[in-house]
This record gives C-alpha cells, structure tokens and sequence, in this order.
C-alpha cells in the first residue's frame, strides 16, 4: 500500500510496469485504473487517494490476460465449510469482475484446480474466521499454471447474489442464520439430511452478462477496465453454453436477438481487429463477426485472451448459422429449426436472417412440438 503518490513510485520501480493501481475502501474500482509509466501512475494514485476513505492505494503487479476464477464458500462457527458455487468468467483479468462476461459452473478449469482453488479458500476463511459468505477471487496464468488470491470479500456481494441465482442456495439467508449461532449440521437440506453435506450441482449452464448504458452517456467512452461501468447484469439457464449465451444476449434489451449485427459488417478488416484489441460492450459481437470472415481461434485469442473453448463455441454457432442461411425458409429442413432452438437461437433472429414475419418462425416451431417449458428439480 502506498499513501503519497511518491510512495506508489517507489513500489512500482520494484513490481515493474505495467502495475494495477486500486484505492482502498472504494466499490466497483472506483479512482483505480492500470499504470504503464510513471506519467498514468502519478495521476491514477493522485485520483486514488482522493477516493480513498483512508487515503491509501494498493499498488499490485499486474496479471493482465490472465483467467479469473471465482469461488462463493460459506463457513460456520463449528468450521464447517461448504462451496456454494464456481464461478468462471469469459473475460481475462484487466475486465473488472461487474462487467465481465461469466459463467457457472466452471466449464473449462480442470476438476485438481477446482480442488487446488477450494482448499486455499477453506483455509483463507479459516484464517479471516468469517462466518457466513466469502467471495475468493483467483487469477491464474495459463502459461505457468501460477495461481494468486487477488481479492477476498467477506460479505454478501454481486458474485454472492449471482450464486444465489444460479445454484437455489440462499447464500444471505443462510448467512444470518450462522450469524445467529445456527449452525450448518442444523439446517435442513433436501434429502441430504443437513446443510453441511451441500455440494454444487446441476444439469444446466449459467451465464451472466453486463448491461451497460453508453447511449445514455454520449461523454463516457466504451472501454472496459478495472472501474466498473455496468448499470446491471442479466443471468440466463440453459441445457448448454450456447443455449444460455444466446438467451443473454437478447435479455439485454439492446435491441438485438442475436450475436450477428448487421451494420458491424461494414467495418473494414484494419478497424475490426483494432476494435477487438481493446475491452468494450461491442467486442462479442465484434468477436462474431470475426469469426463469420473467417478469422481463426487462435488469432481472437490473441487479440482477447478469452479462453479458446469459448471462441471455439462461439466458432460453431456462426458455422451453423450461415449453414441453415444456405437453405430459403420454405425448404429448410425440420431437423435444422429443431437444432437452431437447441442452440438458443430465437425466433425473432431467425425472422430477421431469413426476411420473413417472427410468427412465421414461431408457428412452425409449434407445429414441430418445441414449445417454452420448465424442469423443476426434485432432488
């Protein structure tokens, strides 16, 4: 921590640049930012301490590019430790986590590092002693396989209200219960007896995405970094990954129903890339259109540092869209429509690409006994 902005100098000499620079006792990175030389350290620390409810800013090394991996665990006065969710997000380090693109549970983090991951966070919340929620938040280098806590909230947070959502676990309430004395084994859960045995499970994919609102400040620019810019955040529940990224994005109420946006097409191949080089509200939908020209995994993964396994799906998603396009709407195979809402197309996206009226789509879904319905869990 520094609490001069010659103090911060000093740190960063010896961390190197380009470091991390966050004010203390803020919310959402206010006053912080990312420091490639001295010039942007001097100001960024200056705004910083200013924030600062104590007058101090961390100065951090940087781990831009890498994964962000969270997890929400739950602990009681007994030391019984649960893990309520695993929460891995689209977007590297550098995206602050309230705009940043996530999914639970983890889909591509291998099962040892999930573990690795839950043990360090067992004996984190040992140490604080904290009884309720705690959001860890990891960042891991894929090239090296290093691993570092880069914040811990010891309280019921965003991530908390997401993991609440996604997995049914009533992470606020239960956490004033163990406020009270309750303990996990004296909880009822399910079938499994008590709280204490609760495990994250499920059949389905969560995804969240961010709502931003820069059409309603002509004056902000539409960059994402470590201040958080989201006004709000959608969460969507599907069988798939595919399924439940493409309910997101149309539960955005942006006016889009789908990942293809027409009007991107007319940007030139030297602005496309240029565009994707830098984090913004655009950039999946610029990843899209990449990939609908033809651009190649690992040349997006380069350009985002977003995990190849998500390009690679999103890869497919253009693939089958230009493949059912080939067809005019009158001949196109039953099967495809099927395969389409599987994949989490929608009716009024599908009407869009093929020129016709969305009822048209949707009767013809009906006819095919692919209707809206619910799963409720029993278990």
């Amino acid at each position: 921590p520094c609490h001069s902005v010659e103090e911060g100098e000093e740190i960063a000499k010896r961390l190197e640049y380009p470091v991390v620079l966050r004010p203390a006792y803020t919310l959402g990175g206010t006053g912080g930012g990312i420091a490639y030389n001295v010039e942007e350290l001097r100001s960024t620390v200056s705004r910083g301490l200013a924030a600062s409810l104590i007058h101090q800013v961390l100065v951090e090394e940087s781990v831009l590019g890498w994964e962000e991996l969270e997890l929400e665990v739950v602990r009681d006065e007994k030391n019984q430790k649960i893990t309520v969710c695993f929460i891995e997000n689209v977007d590297p380090m550098g995206v602050h986590t309230g705009d940043s693109f996530c999914v639970a549970p983890m889909l591509t983090v291998p099962e040892s590092l999930q573990r690795k991951m839950q043990d360090l966070s067992y004996r984190i919340v040992d140490a604080i002693g904290v009884m309720g929620g705690t959001n860890i938040q990891f960042a891991h280098n894929l090239e090296d396989d290093r691993l570092v806590v880069i914040e811990i909230n010891p309280r019921t947070s965003r991530s908390s209200a997401l993991a609440s959502k996604a997995t049914g676990f009533p992470i606020a309430r239960i956490s004033t219960k163990l406020a009270a004395g309750i303990t996990l084994d004296e909880i009822p859960y399910w079938k499994e007896g008590t709280l204490e045995k609760y495990e994250p499970r499920g059949d389905y994919v969560v995804v969240k995405f961010a709502r931003w609102a820069f059409e309603k400040f002509p004056q902000a620019q539409d960059i994402l970094g470590t201040q958080m810019k989201a006004v709000g955040e959608v969460m969507s529940i599907g069988k798939t990954f595919k399924e439940a990224f493409q309910k997101a994005i149309r539960s955005l109420e942006i006016k889009r129903y789908g990942l293809g946006v027409r009007e991107l097409r007319a940007l030139s191949p030297e602005q496309l890339k240029k565009n994707l080089s830098i984090p913004s509200s655009e950039r999946i939908f610029l990843m899209y259109e990449a990939l609908r020209r033809g651009s190649s995994i690992e040349e997006l993964y380069q350009l985002t540092h977003i995990g190849k396994w998500f390009i690679k799906e999103m890869k497919e998603l253009v693939e089958f869209e230009e493949e059912i396009l080939r067809y005019p709407w009158n001949r196109l195979p039953s099967q495809k429509l099927t395969k389409a809402k599987e994949l989490g197309f929608s009716d009024r996206y599908l009407a869009e690409f093929f020129n016709i009226k969305e009822r048209e789509v949707r009767q013809k879904r009906i006819s095919l006994g692919k209707e809206k319905h619910w799963i409720i869990s029993t278990r």
